[in-house]
């Protein structure tokens, strides 16, 4: 069991540690407020989550919170953390490991700098990241929880109580049409990045002369076929 420090945010104990507490200032300084509640809320959903599944029980609860916490420094407009020409996903898991790196020292070793970075990059992508390490997989259902509610937890193991009271106290404020921006933004300021993952679908639908034509992977991949056979 955790020896970690504890408080109770939403009705959920989670680790109270000063590096969750650093985690929580960087991404309240570089994220919208609904999107930093989002953040927040998919946190205290993992935990509500992961606690009921034996198998994450003895996870990492102090790297699970922190990928949680950071899992969306990728939406930043900071240059400091994002870059022009990689996924959000992979921006946001650079950034959680450069904070990292910088604020807990010796205490993040090699394989928890990794858990972190592929808890974040791989969010997005439920078909791989729940076939991962717990850490990963707790985050990913928090992350999922907070856009399905509790009709789309996994396993159905979030009731209608522990969700009021978690958005209770991390309010939504807005978070669909903050969402919404945030895909379309990314798909007109750096495209490229967006075609292959979840941002291309709000593109098409909502951004005027973007279009993922001639960049899936069969445009990638069959002219190198057609060429070699």
């Amino acid at each position: 069991m955790s020896t970690l420090p504890t408080r109770v945010y939403g009705g959920v104990a989670v680790p109270d540690t000063p590096l969750i507490k650093s985690a929580l200032e960087l991404a309240r300084a570089h994220m919208k407020e609904p999107l930093y509640n989002h953040v927040v809320r998919a946190w205290l959903f993992g935990f509500i989550i992961a606690d009921k599944v034996p198998a994450l029980e003895g996870r990492d609860r102090e790297a699970h919170s922190i990928a949680a916490i950071l899992h969306d420094l990728g939406w930043s407009h900071s240059p400091e953390l994002v870059t022009k020409d990689q996924r959000f996903e992979v921006d946001g898991a650079n950034a959680a490991r450069q904070f990292l790196k910088r604020e807990a020292g010796d205490t993040f070793n090699k394989h928890r700098l990794q858990l972190v970075w592929d808890a974040i990059a791989l969010h997005t992508t439920t078909s791989l990241a729940w076939y991962k390490e717990a850490e990963v997989i707790a985050t990913s259902y928090g992350i999922r929880t907070d856009f399905t509610g509790v009709e789309g937890a996994p396993m159905g193991l979030l009731t209608q109580k522990e969700y009021d009271a978690v958005v209770k106290e991390v309010p939504r404020l807005g978070m669909k049409e903050a969402f919404k921006e945030v895909m379309c933004d990314l798909c007109r300021t750096k495209p490229e990045t967006t075609y292959d993952n979840m941002c291309s679908e709000w593109g098409e639908k909502y951004v005027e002369g973007y279009s993922r034509a001639g960049h899936g992977a069969i445009d990638r991949i069959e002219p190198g076929l057609e060429r070699l056979g």
